[in-house]
């Protein structure tokens, strides 16, 4: 497929959108920050860009438009809401049928419909990894740590329930220590799911001294693959250390990492491993 010429970022909240921001920047790709307010970074506001609330759809499209983006990656976070319940412009007030048809149906199906309303707007639209391959987690250990062969049991575990509960749109993480469940994630996300489980009783999880257990994220089966694919970076690692967890793992090529470097880092820092599987790793076809 042909490269784009301009890239849109439509921006919500977390490191993501202001990684790629300096990414384009340092090597002179264009681009313009759509910033989803009040969720993105302030730092993006030294990228060239405008702001929009959520609601205005097509004023964000149109200023990306003007700016001559023909390519959009949306990245970060933004709380689901209830369409009806949004300062609408002309252009979000066409879109609502669509995303309430959608939205019944689970994140990923509404994810698919917001795509398809830039889509049909004329934008190509690209996932973070076709924007920047650095992003993309590699497979094997990262840092100075790697899984014993009982952590890699856990992983095992984690990772085939991850893709069960992915299955029905659910979340993306697990964690499990010593074969045991301790969490799923659901709307809650990654570091609340963290918080609870460094507040389950210490017979069942890890600590800082004696750390048990591994978080592993990965797309759901149903995954778009171009929005909201599982995501980590220094947050992750310092949840998952404040839960006493002695590892992350993430399915290779279907995660991202935000600043890697200060990812591996932080892990080695704090003792845990992080590392990077294939469905082949973990006992899957």
């Amino acid at each position: 497929m042909a490269p784009w010429s301009k890239l849109g970022i439509i921006a919500g909240g977390g490191e993501l959108p202001v990684v790629l921001a300096e990414h384009c920047a340092a090597r002179g790709r264009p681009y313009f920050v759509a910033r989803v307010t009040p969720y993105a970074d302030a730092a993006l506001g030294a990228h060239p860009g405008a702001s929009h609330n959520l609601g205005h759809m097509g004023a964000r499209m149109e200023a990306m438009r003007e700016a001559g983006c023909d390519a959009v990656v949306l990245l970060g976070q933004v709380p689901r809401q209830d369409p009806r319940h949004l300062n609408l412009d002309a252009g979000g007030m066409a879109m609502v049928p669509a995303l309430l048809a959608a939205a019944p149906q689970g994140d990923d199906a509404l994810l698919r419909a917001v795509l398809s309303e830039h889509e049909r707007a004329g934008f190509r639209v690209i996932g973070a990894d076709e924007a920047m391959a650095e992003l993309l987690a590699t497979r094997g250990a990262w840092g100075a740590l790697a899984p014993s062969p009982a952590q890699h049991k856990d992983i095992a575990r984690a990772a085939k329930i991850a893709s069960a509960i992915g299955a029905y749109d659910v979340g993306q993480g697990v964690v499990v220590s010593d074969g045991i469940v301790l969490a799923v994630e659901a709307q809650e996300g990654t570091d609340a799911m963290l918080r609870r489980v460094s507040e389950l009783p210490l017979a069942v999880r890890g600590t800082p001294e004696a750390r048990r257990g591994v978080l592993v994220k990965r797309p759901k089966p149903i995954q778009e693959r171009r929005i909201d694919l599982p995501t980590i970076g220094v947050r992750t690692i310092e949840g998952a250390a404040k839960a006493g967890l002695a590892g992350i793992a993430v399915e290779a090529g279907g995660a991202l990492v935000v600043r890697r470097a200060d990812v591996i880092t932080a892990a080695d820092r704090a003792g845990i491993f992080v590392v990077g599987f294939t469905p082949a790793d973990v006992g899957e076809a």
